[in-house]
Order: structure tokens, then sequence, then C-alpha cells
């Protein structure tokens, strides 16, 4: 029934350091950009490999996410990557904090997490089956 997840939407309070953030610093492509000027909102979708993909609003006043401590709904999203340790160091080289690297009990996978402008948590996880 179900496939895959499409795509994952996220609301930013400073749309211009969340796009850079996420098209030059995590290396994503721009499907398109939108301004809805009824909404006084942009939308910008980001392509991911193997079609995922991410929306990226911006919302005048929009609240700011609540977090500690943890609060219901979506956690965090995690990326697939080879190697935890080059994309790490990858990161910091961009001026992004990025916590210590652990070890999935059950899995065995390395991982770790980061966060994007707005303290979104953001986790890399050693490649896993797809």
């Amino acid at each position: 029934m179900l496939k895959s997840i499409h795509h994952a939407a996220i609301i930013c309070s400073d749309y211009e350091k969340s796009k850079h953030f996420y098209t030059s610093i995590l290396g994503l492509e721009i499907i398109a950009e939108n301004y809805r000027e009824n909404r006084d909102s942009f939308k910008l979708d980001l392509k991911l490999p193997y079609g995922g993909q991410i929306e990226l609003f911006s919302f005048p006043n929009s609240p700011e996410r609540p977090s500690f401590p943890e609060a219901q709904g979506l956690r965090h999203l995690a990326f697939n990557v080879d190697s935890v340790e080059s994309v790490k160091e990858y990161l910091l080289s961009q001026g992004v904090e990025v916590e210590p690297i652990r070890v999935d009990e059950y899995t065995n996978k390395k991982f770790t997490f980061f966060s994007d402008p707005d303290g979104l948590p953001l986790e890399l996880y050693e490649q896993a089956e797809i």
C-alpha cells in the first residue's frame, strides 16, 4: 500500500537563511520555487535522492517549534549517508554544529544529529537499506 515518503514539509523563520542551508550546505537541488502572494509565503521544493522531497515554507509570524522537552509529533528527519564521519566533517567545516557520533544498539549503524537554522533536529544515519 505505502511505497515511500514523498516529502517532508518544513516551515522556517528566515526563508533565505534556510534556503541557503538546504541548498548550499546540504546540497539539495531546487525543483521549484514559488512565492504565494495571497499567503505572503514562499514554497521551495527540494529534491532528495531516490525521489523524496523536502518542501520548505515560510509563513509570517509562525510560532516556534516546541522541542525541549520533546513535544508530541514529528521528532526528527533522518538522512541515509554513506559515511557519517565524512558528512559530519563536511558539516563542521561549514560551521554547522554536530553531535558526537553514536552507534545504534539494534542495528550497529553509526548516526549523529545536527540542526537546521530553526533548530529542527536532523539525523545522519549510516547507509540503511532503501
